[in-house]
């Protein structure tokens, strides 16, 4: 062959990998794309608020962010959660006026209901800390999957220097055997329970018709806790509140289940 049909050939060949190279990584983002829709279609598919209440927790958790970020010191470290449109305020702020404004921004954002104010007041924490609560939220997760009476979807889970904070709109059945469940699992220093409680037909409901249906509410006669409109810091640790009692037997957690 000439050095001329070489040439070809070799542009032919390079052409060809860096068409299959490119075609490669487009069907793998493809597929991710898809991994990733079909996670998040099953995440809404059991969880008890209506897709459009997901949607607007994930926009206040944003808008929340970006504008604690403009607006506190440099030096305080702020964690949003959000669930059916009730903020969780957590981590550190360098003085009692940040957190107070911390509190002010987040009631600003559309659609906010009601906060759990959880800062501390206190230096900011360390990288190891955050990489504990970290594992620690893992971990609670995978114990609250053991449990046959719940399901860990119903639930948020939130560690900060050690403190596990439980939020969902739950039965107060449901609620005290996540919170027990919870303060089993080694390395948790307290547990505070954020939820919105709803009755047990009200649970039924939003099980069988979820996403569609509209979101549980908390019943009139059930005070919910953290949930005092303009409030500081209104959780309790699970030491200071009764525990529903757990009536089935089988709400125990399965002897062949571990923890993953």
């Amino acid at each position: 062959m000439s050095r001329y049909g070489m040439t070809r050939a070799l542009a032919r060949t390079t052409l060809t990998i860096g068409f299959a190279a490119s075609l490669c990584a487009s069907l793998q983002g493809c597929f991710l794309a898809l991994a990733g829709a079909a996670g998040g279609t099953a995440l809404v598919a059991t969880d008890r608020r209506t897709v459009g209440s997901q949607t607007e927790d994930r926009e206040i958790q944003v808008k929340a962010l970006a504008d604690l970020g403009k607006q506190l010191p440099d030096t305080a470290h702020v964690n949003v959660a959000v669930f059916n449109q009730r903020v969780l305020l957590t981590g550190e702020v360098p003085d009692d006026a940040s957190k107070q404004k911390a509190e002010s921004i987040v009631r600003a954002v559309t659609n906010v209901e009601s906060i759990v104010n959880e800062l501390a007041v206190q230096p900011a924490s360390s990288f190891s800390s955050r990489a504990n609560d970290s594992y620690l939220e893992g971990r609670v997760k995978a114990e609250l999957v053991a449990y046959k009476d719940i399901s860990a979807n119903n639930f948020k889970v939130v560690s900060e220097r050690g403190t596990i904070y439980l939020m969902g709109l739950v039965t107060t059945q449901e609620g005290s055997i996540a919170a027990n469940a919870t303060a089993g699992v080694m390395g948790v220093a307290q547990v505070v329970k954020c939820y919105q409680y709803i009755k047990p037909e009200q649970a039924a409901v939003a099980n069988a018709a979820a996403p569609s249906a509209p979101a549980a509410t908390p019943a009139a006669d059930e005070p919910t806790v953290g949930a005092v409109p303009d409030s500081g810091v209104t959780s309790q640790p699970i030491e200071h509140q009764a525990p529903a009692p757990v009536t089935n037997s089988s709400a125990t957690r399965p002897g062949n289940t571990g923890a993953m």
